[in-house]
């Protein structure tokens, strides 16, 4: 099994004391994971979450670290829920160093508070709205970052590219897979970071697109039971080693690099992963910092500049 891909240690020692970092999905997984290194070099670290109980629950082991926390709400399934977060948060802070776009979820068939698909519509759109909204305290706040965790599943089902199906975005035709709307949606956050790179050239903010790795963590709930989660997770326990399932630490180092990074800018809109045994050729396995997607959809300027387009119509950001 390829190593686990980690951050230099320097990285980590740096002061971030003054900088304002934003993380979705920050009360679990690899999203809290990111928010605790961050707080332990000093950073103030806004946890955005769709259940704030959990968030303030959450964070409360960290009260004692150098860095300074929040919790706000959002729920990327409500465009309302993104634009008040949005609001409240430019009303109490005028910079902002990087949003780390961390939230995520595999759903059964649903539908967001605004009619989308619910995958597409809370990995992607919500995203893509907040984005845009903080837009402006990014580029004042420069140099600025922005991540976005996409996952391994963006490049293929079986022989199947992954591919953004304009056509029916929103599984109203064609029949509904979890997986495969899930695997539309990370294929979306690779372009979203992609296009974001292209638009926001030579302004100081730099984006990028990152598989975490397969992390031991509640991810899937969604669609499945409670008991059939906890007896796998049980089961396979003992193989997390050389199946490669990372621990929520491990899992926050890709984000951390590309936050961290001072050569990280040279590769603006670039895909970084760890390591992983989903990936379908064995070649790409090893991970890299930054790596070449295996899904030529993931390198289509044309793709990514139509999902731009689509999207800001979609959130209501074409006027």
């Amino acid at each position: 099994m390829p190593k686990v891909l980690r951050c230099q240690p320097q990285l980590l020692q740096k002061d971030l004391s003054g900088r304002v970092y934003i993380v979705t999905g920050a009360n679990s997984g690899t999203g809290l994971a990111t928010s605790e290194q961050l707080l332990r070099q000093g950073a103030h670290v806004v946890g955005a979450c769709r259940r704030p109980a959990a968030g303030e629950a959450a964070f409360a082991n960290f009260a004692r670290l150098p860095g300074t926390a929040e919790i706000m709400t959002l729920d990327l399934a409500s465009f309302a829920s993104v634009r008040q977060f949005a609001a409240e948060f430019l009303a109490r802070h005028q910079r902002l160093d990087a949003l780390v776009n961390n939230a995520g979820l595999v759903a059964p068939e649903g539908r967001t508070e605004d009619g989308f698909e619910i995958n597409i519509g809370t990995n992607h759109l919500g995203h893509f709205l907040l984005t845009e909204l903080l837009l402006d305290c990014l580029k004042a706040s420069a140099p600025a970052r922005i991540v976005c965790l996409s996952s391994v599943v963006h490049v293929s089902r079986g022989a199947t590219e992954i591919t953004i199906d304009f056509d029916d975005l929103n599984y109203e035709t064609r029949a509904f897979s979890s997986m495969a709307a899930y695997a539309q949606s990370k294929l979306a956050n690779l372009l979203h970071a992609k296009e974001l790179a292209r638009r926001l050239e030579g302004s100081g903010v730099t984006a990028y697109s990152v598989h975490p790795g397969w992390i031991r963590s509640n991810f899937g709930s969604g669609i499945m039971p409670g008991w059939l989660r906890g007896l796998m997770n049980l089961a396979l326990r003992p193989f997390s080693g050389m199946m490669g399932i990372l621990n929520p630490e491990e899992g926050a180092q890709t984000t951390l690099h590309c936050l961290l990074a001072d050569d990280a800018p040279q590769h603006n809109g670039a895909y970084y992963s760890q390591n992983s045994i989903l990936y379908p050729q064995r070649e790409h396995r090893a991970g890299g910092w930054p790596m070449r997607s295996p899904n030529p959809n993931a390198h289509d300027a044309a793709l990514a500049q139509k999902l731009d387009a689509v999207s800001r119509e979609l959130v209501g950001l074409d006027g």
